[in-house]
């Protein structure tokens, strides 16, 4: 049944509009929506009826009104015919209108007839609302409280900005969520927003009693772990959580880009630290036009479903963006893409990580990219794991890490972006973590129910490419970002004020608020479970010091509902050093309450005032919710060990993180950097110089053509890909050393140019040496005509000038007749180091003390630099101390230098008793090492000098640092950084704090004066420290000095898998085997066994002849004793062998891959080791001897790589 209710016609523009309506039969629902829709599908109005108690009848003639309202709020531009679908009249008590997504409640009494009704429209004038999402509390003040229907007006005016109207392309979604077009600004109240932003936005918002917070993250990524022990402790401990059964490890490729996190319209886009530039612009249209190649036709519907899914579900998507208009990093990617790393739920309560098959399963169902996937849950797959990477790290492409992956893994997950097609052959590394034991299961059941999807769109016109746009709007990043977003179109973003604000509330004097929301929201009672535990997190972070920034944006989404009252913000913790996430994680084991410290983490704030009797139900409401919380833990990375492949590390570590130094150090300083890089690394000296005679070509070549003038790091492999290429084609050698640059050979060819003349028994190749996996090198030998630089990375008051003084005096010096000298740093004007570098040059083979303190990376790289030209030792001595969480020196330390300053008279540096604030110059050089923990300063020292020499300071057993020393000590540190975030490195007397700066520094004189007792009883005698370090410094130059276990652990490229023999016992049995047969005796008696055969192994499996994974598979085997049986010698005149049967390890077989297992004990000259593979075939040709042995000769060896 059709029935037309009257419609007049109107002129807009010229174009007529027509309205037609059709009746539903009874049976459809009493809750309806009447959808008033465009021909092209596209919501306008949605007109909810709920049926309620009492009755009254809504006629045609009060929707016709209503509508005719509405078209002249939002007239369409051009001439259509809208049709409105099917609706049944119902009868009602409460209606909702949602006009335009903005919500209209009516709470007023409906007027008994139709026309009472109308009259109260007619007469009523038009008032936006703006619409919030239910909150679990929310503000209760009148001004927010919901618009009468009865205050809608039927005005005729209208101005430009206010007509919209949906783009053809776009069709409506069976979601609740309409696929429109950008919405035009969004209309605001200029005059209240100008008043609002007269200042900084938060300024006038007064704290009280009534105040209220209320928190939604909107994105989040996974915690960093760091590896506290050694890689090799690592290792072990992944391995052995495996071996029993307890876990299953997870690796997957690392890609070379930016994180991206995209969380819907509602939820926004986020790059690591930032939101509402250009990172994000890009990660929006890249993420929109890969939904394009995957859904085809389909891609604007699927992706307004997919925003309506995120929205509904508070998830945030996290990816890997890789791009080549973001910056260069490893390699220049072939195309742009972005592959998913994290999914995660945000819910109410604690962020939870979708785990990997959870995660398959979700980007499955709506066709987003994902990583490469490989499970090890057997102990001999996770040991062959780590086997690969050995094997692989110093030349490993991505087509040969994935297929040895593929064959060692218990189960493998293509990506669905192949990285040899998209990034190319130049891979970043590998990301291994341990995950839950059933994992293996839950994957297999994922890849069963989600088949890999088909890809509707590829073969479609997509459009102009990321590089297209960006080549096309070069004139600044904000014309670049509206032409990236226009051209995603609105199915991806809907509202672009993240970017650029709203209307003349756009720049970043809107964008900014007031610092001090930060302790507004802090000191504000928590609306709900979630806010408690970010508050929670904050305060703990500002109590110990944990340096992160909390930066707070302007929600220009909620613009229409800001008051000075209600704030709306958007809040950026963003973390400064990575050390902040070690030492927050120390915090949480004390307290497992405490929420993880995500990267990538954005939170929504909302701070409100209640009135006074709300307010105590609010509290009420808040108590009552910490009791229901969703405490979910995230069932996320519980071990991280991220692994970066060789390739990637020449292109930005050496070349790229190296331009800085080149160009503004020299070449001199260059080479020192790169090369404290590869020893930290455990490259091979092979390499090293290989690697060396590259790179010094590299700085030639590109200081030569760039002069003065820097090459910019963000587009170095402009100039290093046609480099690296050009070099790469002088020789196999060379293309071997750099990888596949500029993409110039494929996966084959590189293997085949790695492998050539490498032997099957490296060992006996005199080029390469024998070398193991886990070889350390010990620190050299000072020879007598090699010089001795000693400086001190302290703090003034270490005692450095008195201890150089005792040394230089000491009778006999340190170790022998070379002269020493000392340069007292407060002595010497002008550049210190400099003129240290000069006494050096003129005497480099002195024992030099350098009595400065040395405190941060800059100095060490300059002694690093002094050590490399003039052929020195460069030697650390510290104060030993056990720290803090993040300072190398303890407080009841700081406690004993700042007490010696003030205890000093007539110091050359004026820093003594009579100084007017030693306090704050001990404060400013403790905070010099901020940051870090006794282990990793000793370590950082370690790996940049090899030894490390300690001064004793402190006594073991020495009482506990008073309170009033710990309270002063500690109000100093909080009092120099809230000067340092004011002033930087201004005076204390002239800063807003000066007044606090002289109160603190007469405070700390008295309190330290009153504890003189204690502070001089817990220090070691100086005589005993001068003795102590005199001794240490005599163990240095003797090269006596072990390597720490601090030091990373290395491990090194190998080439087979073998059971290593003692050489002597098979000498011995080829000796005892010629006294009883004439044969073997005439053979040997020219070959002096005994002093040539220094090694004896059987090979297992070799890289070139059996596979990568292949010799990976002994991993599990490694270190552990195999017995052996000598069965046979078989000889020709080319080569000997003694034929070998293989034992067991743990109760499994030994076997080898060779055609015969046998230890090869000699060959004639130019013959290689692998022809004695051969033997038993000339044996039966009659063209070789085998006398047999028996009984058969046992022997214990060791399964080694070589």
């Amino acid at each position: 049944m059709e029935e037309h209710l009257a419609w007049p016609s109107r002129q807009v523009s010229d174009n007529h509009v027509t309205i037609s309506f059709f009746l539903l039969p009874p049976s459809i629902s009493n809750s309806l929506y009447l959808n008033y829709i465009s021909p092209f599908g596209c919501v306008l109005v949605n007109i909810c009826s709920h049926l309620r108690a009492g009755s009254y009848s809504l006629s045609s003639r009060i929707i016709a009104s209503l509508l005719s309202l509405l078209l002249r709020r939002r007239p369409p531009p051009i001439s259509c015919r809208f049709v409105a679908p099917l609706f049944h009249l119902v009868r009602l008590r409460f209606f909702r209108c949602r006009a335009i997504g903005r919500m209209i409640n009516s709470k007023s009494e409906i007027a008994a007839t139709d026309s009472d009704y109308l009259e109260k429209l007619q007469g009523q004038k038009w008032k936006e609302k703006h619409s919030e999402t239910a909150l679990a509390i929310s503000p209760s003040s009148s001004s927010q409280t919901s618009e009468q229907i009865s205050q809608i007006s039927l005005s005729d005016k209208k101005t430009a900005n206010e007509i919209w109207f949906p783009k053809a392309s776009y069709s409506t979604s069976s979601s609740s969520v309409s696929t429109l077009e950008r919405e035009t600004e969004t209309p605001v109240d200029s005059a209240r927003l100008a008043e609002l932003f007269k200042g900084p936005l938060g300024a006038d918002f007064k704290e009280d009693d009534c105040t209220f917070a209320q928190t939604k993250i909107r994105a989040t990524f996974y915690p960093k772990f760091e590896n506290e022990k050694s890689d090799q402790e690592t290792r072990t401990r992944m391995i052995e959580m495996v071996s029993q059964g307890l876990a299953t490890m997870e690796v997957s490729l690392k890609h070379s880009g930016s994180l991206f996190m995209y969380a819907g319209h509602e939820g926004g886009a986020y790059a690591k630290n930032s939101y509402g530039n250009i990172y994000t612009a890009v990660g929006v249209f890249v993420l929109g036009r890969m939904f394009r190649e995957a859904w085809g036709k389909e891609a604007t519907k699927m992706q307004a479903e997919l925003n309506d899914f995120l929205a509904k579900n508070r998830i945030c998507i996290s990816m890997e963006l890789v791009t080549a208009v973001l910056g260069d990093h490893g390699q220049r990617p072939k195309d742009d893409y972005a592959v998913v790393t994290a999914v995660t739920e945000l819910g109410n309560g604690k962020p939870k990580f979708y785990s990997t098959p959870e995660l398959i399963a979700l980007c499955r169902k709506w066709r987003l990219p994902t990583n490469y996937v490989w499970l090890f849950s057997t102990r001999k797959s996770a040991t062959a794991l780590f086997a690969v990477y050995d094997a692989l790290c110093e030349e490993g492409t991505a087509t040969t890490v994935c297929r040895a992956l593929d064959e060692i893994a218990d189960i493998s997950v293509a990506g669905s972006k192949d990285h040899v097609e998209v990034q190319g052959e130049i891979l970043e590394g590998l990301v291994a973590r341990i995950v839950n034991r059933e994992s293996s299961q839950h994957i297999e059941n994922v890849l069963r129910d989600f088949p890999p999807p088909p890809s509707a769109g590829v073969d479609e016109d997509l459009g102009p490419s990321l590089r297209e746009i960006c080549a096309a709007n070069r004139s600044g990043e904000k014309e670049q970002m509206k032409a990236l977003l226009k051209a995603v179109g609105p199915a991806m973003c809907l509202n672009d004020s993240d970017w650029f604000g709203v209307g003349e509330f756009g720049s970043s004097q809107f964008k900014n608020m007031d610092k001090s929301v930060l302790t507004k929201f802090l000191n504000s009672h928590p609306a709900d479970y979630s806010t408690m535990k970010l508050q929670e997190m904050m305060r703990l972070m500002k109590k110990k010091g944990l340096r992160a920034a909390f930066k707070f944006y302007t929600n220009f989404h909620k613009i229409n509902a800001l008051t000075k009252d209600n704030l709306y913000c958007k809040m950026v913790i963003h973390v400064h050093n990575d050390s902040v996430f070690r030492r927050y994680q120390q915090e949480m084991r004390k307290n497992e309450g405490l929420w993880p410290l995500y990267r990538g983490f954005f939170v929504d704030i909302n701070l409100f005032k209640a009135e006074k009797e709300k307010a105590a139900e609010l509290k009420k409401e808040t108590d009552s919710l910490l009791k229901n919380t969703n405490g979910a833990s995230d069932s996320s990375t519980t071990d991280d060990l991220a692994n970066e492949d060789a390739n990637l590390m020449i292109r930005t570590f050496l070349i790229r993180n190296g331009l800085p130094k080149l160009f503004n150090e020299g070449p001199a300083a260059y080479r020192t950097y790169y090369l404290r890089q590869m020893q930290i690394w455990g490259i091979s000296e092979k390499k090293q110089r290989h690697l060396g005679k590259m790179l010094d070509e590299w700085a030639a070549y590109i200081t030569k053509k760039y002069k003065a003038k820097p090459l910019s790091s963000s587009t170095y492999l402009t100039e290093a890909e046609p480099f690296l290429e050009k070099y790469a084609k002088k020789s196999p050698e060379n293309q071997a050393l750099i990888g596949a640059a500029g993409n110039l050979v494929s996966s084959e060819e590189f293997l085949a140019l790695i492998q050539k003349n490498r032997d099957e028994e490296g060992d006996l190749d005199r080029e390469n040496g024998v070398g193991t996996s886990g070889s350390h090198n010990q620190p050299d030998s000072v020879v007598k005509d090699q010089g001795l630089l000693v400086f001190f990375p302290g703090i003034p008051g270490c005692a450095k000038s008195a201890l150089c003084r005792e040394i230089m005096k000491s009778p006999g010096g340190l170790v022998d007749d070379r002269p020493m000298n000392s340069l007292m740093g407060d002595l010497i004007k002008g550049r210190y180091w400099q003129k240290v570098s000069d006494q050096l040059k003129k005497k480099p083979n002195t024992i030099t003390f350098a009595d400065k303190n040395a405190p941060n990376e800059e100095v060490w790289r300059q002694i690093e630099d002094m050590s490399q030209r003039f052929n020195i030792t460069a030697v650390p001595v510290v104060p030993d101390s056990e720290g803090t969480e993040s300072n190398p020196f303890s407080l009841d330390a700081l406690a004993v230098f700042i007490s010696r300053v003030l205890h000093r008279v007539n110091h050359p540096g004026n820093l003594d008793g009579n100084s007017k604030n030693p306090g704050f110059v001990l404060m400013m050089f403790y905070h010099l090492y901020d940051g870090r923990s006794r282990r990793d300063f000793d370590s950082e020292l370690y790996e940049h000098f090899g030894s490390l020499v300690k001064m004793p300071l402190l006594k073991p057993d020495r009482a506990p640092i008073p309170d009033s020393v710990k309270t002063i000590l500690e109000e100093g540190i909080n009092l120099f950084r809230l000067h340092q975030d004011k002033h930087g490195r201004g005076e204390p007397s002239k800063g807003i704090y000066a007044k606090q700066w002289a109160q603190w520094e007469t405070k700390l004189r008295n309190i330290l004066t009153e504890n003189s007792d204690y502070i001089n009883s817990i220090q070691v005698p100086f005589e005993s420290a001068v003795n102590s370090v005199s001794e240490q410094l005599k163990q240095v130059a003797k090269g006596e000095l072990k390597t720490p276990d601090t030091k990373k652990g290395k491990s090194g490229n190998f080439i087979f898998a073998a059971i290593t023999l003692p050489a002597g016992d098979i000498a011995n049995l080829l000796d005892q085997l010629g006294e009883t047969d004439s044969k073997v005796k005439t053979f040997f008696q020219d070959k002096d066994i005994q002093t040539k055969l220094q090694k004896a192994h059987v090979t297992l499996a070799h890289k070139q002849a059996h596979g990568v994974p292949c010799v990976a598979s002994y991993a599990t085997y490694l270190h552990q004793p195999v017995s052996v049986q000598l069965s046979a010698l078989l000889f020709s005149d080319k080569t000997a062998a003694l034929e070998a049967k293989l034992g067991q390890v743990n109760g499994e077989n030994i076997e080898c891959k060779n055609e015969w297992a046998h230890v090869t004990v000699w060959t004639a000259p130019g013959v290689k080791p692998k022809e004695a593979n051969v033997l038993p075939k000339l044996v039966v040709r009659g063209e070789a001897t085998r006398v047999k042995i028996y009984p058969p000769s046992g022997v214990t060896g060791v399964v080694e790589f070589y």
